[in-house]
């Protein structure tokens, strides 16, 4: 674990290269030459100055941000700094191998190389059809998905702490035979207690005084947003946000601020895209065509997700995030199609997706001990629905159908593609206020438990699978109050 001591000087270094420390130095000097009178209150000036100028807040949101980033490694040793267990570095290892193996085998069974450079004509051609990406219709037919939520989630039954006795795996009813410490329901109540219906809630309320509430709550997140400050952000986004405030909070929730020199680095990543052609372009190209192409939600998205996603494969920014992290190709697709009904600035929705998915989407297709990663997650929700649902727990595990592997795939997606696009935005209000990804697995023991009197009649697989194929229907706030506020 690093000290704090370690931490401090690691966090000054790297602000040392960041952009607002250039902006901070210009800021400075533009007070110097203001100044003017006793040297000996240079200091103390500059410091005021900055103050009121609203940089000294942008330092303090740069540092909070990035305290919520801190990366905890059991080692400086660089082998150990993304994963600590042994056994889960192995798995990293194979499951990458695989995907490697899958890629190459797909390259040489079709002589497709990875990467090649367009012709002119062909890159003229998809710059002039840069805002209709979807128009074009190759034969993508012998292409095939690297992976999908069950490949994913066999490789994760494969887990096995080679330290745990046999005996001690009597008590693991679930798929995943892994003791990682998760949160109690207790510890989840407390955690997330602002969601109490003693408070109103953004989305869930109805009745004569809902104007009257939604009123308040624009005019208190107007506040919010003029007081810039990502710790208060976060606290008013736990009741949820009004989806008029939602884009201006939620970037303020990241500190995000899109400068000149970003959609300078926009245009540049555009280039790329024009100039080189690469294998993962065709699999992106499938895989949106196959998902948001036929949600009736998201196909109106087509071609921001496809230039979102082109642009996101050539960003070199975001390999700078995996030299603490692992992880896999993303599957990423459908969760860029919802940020699209909150930025209709295409520039904006990038970099916000960019630093939604390095914060905490990466973690649902990344194997890994850390608590927010898709393993935890997965324990987790075998965990509360042991706790909250017991006899619906043995029942769907004595006939075969675990439940996990019906909830995986929508811990994986974030549950994209599975909720209402209004439901699934309250969700993810509630994913970025408390920084976690927690609430997926909440949400899942809620769903499972509001159907409960209708999977304990299923006597098959098949039968459970139809009782929880559609979740459309599903109001989020208050399934997630009805597990963490009543007691089982």
């Amino acid at each position: 674990m690093m000290d704090m001591d370690d931490f401090t000087l690691k966090l000054t270094n790297e602000l040392r290269v960041s952009p607002l420390y250039n902006e901070l130095k210009s800021k400075a000097k533009e007070l110097v030459c203001r100044t003017s009178g006793d040297v000996s209150q240079l200091k103390m000036n500059i410091h005021e100055g900055l103050a009121k100028s609203g940089w000294k807040r942008s330092l303090q949101n740069e540092v909070y941000g990035r305290l919520l980033q801190r990366v905890d490694a059991a080692s400086q040793n660089g082998v150990h700094i993304k994963e600590p267990l042994a056994y889960i570095r192995r798995a990293q290892a194979s499951w990458e191998k695989r995907i490697l193996k899958s890629l190459n085998s797909m390259c040489t069974e079709m002589s497709v190389p990875l990467a090649r450079k367009r012709p002119i004509p062909e890159q003229e051609e998809i710059r002039s059809n840069w805002n209709e990406l979807g128009v074009d219709e190759p034969d993508l037919s012998l292409f095939r998905p690297v992976y999908g939520p069950k490949d994913f989630l066999d490789m994760l039954t494969l887990l096995k702490n080679p330290n745990l006795a046999l005996e001690q795996l009597c008590n693991f009813w679930g798929l995943l035979q892994l003791p990682f410490p998760v949160k109690s329901l207790q510890q989840l109540r407390q955690e997330f207690c602002a969601m109490t219906p003693r408070w109103s809630q953004v989305g869930v309320d109805g009745g004569s005084h809902t104007d009257i509430f939604d009123a308040e709550r624009v005019g208190l997140g107007q506040k919010v947003m003029a007081a810039d400050n990502i710790a208060l952000c976060q606290q008013y986004s736990r009741r949820g946000i009004p989806p008029s405030l939602r884009m201006q909070l939620w970037l303020q929730n990241f500190g995000l601020r899109i400068t000149d020199s970003d959609r300078l680095r926009y245009e540049q990543l555009k280039m790329h895209i024009f100039k080189h052609d690469l294998l993962v372009d065709k699999l992106i190209y499938k895989d949106v065509k196959l998902t948001a192409t036929n949600d009736d939600q998201y196909f109106v998205f087509e071609d921001f997700i496809h230039q979102v996603l082109l642009l996101f494969s050539r960003d070199t920014e975001v390999l700078t995030h995996f030299t603490h992290s692992s992880a896999t190709p993303p599957k990423s697709y459908i969760r860029v199609a919802p940020l699209c009904f909150v930025f209709e600035d295409p520039v904006t929705l990038y970099y916000f997706f960019r630093e939604i998915y390095t914060r905490h989407f990466f973690r649902l297709h990344t194997i890994s001990s850390h608590p927010q990663g898709i393993v935890s997650l997965s324990v987790l929700f075998e965990s509360l629905l042991q706790a909250c649902q017991p006899q619906l727990f043995y029942h769907l595990r004595q006939m075969g159908a675990q439940p996990l592997r019906i909830a995986f795939k929508w811990l994986m997606r974030a549950f994209s593609g599975y909720l209402a696009s209004d439901q699934l935005l309250l969700l993810w209000d509630r994913v970025l206020a408390y920084n976690s990804l927690e609430p997926l697995a909440v949400l899942a023991v809620a769903i499972f438990a509001y159907r409960r009197v209708n999977l304990l009649e299923t006597s098959s697989y098949a039968a459970v699978e139809a009782v929880m194929a559609d979740t459309t229907t599903i109001r989020v706030i208050p399934l997630l109050q009805a597990i963490l506020l009543t007691e089982h």
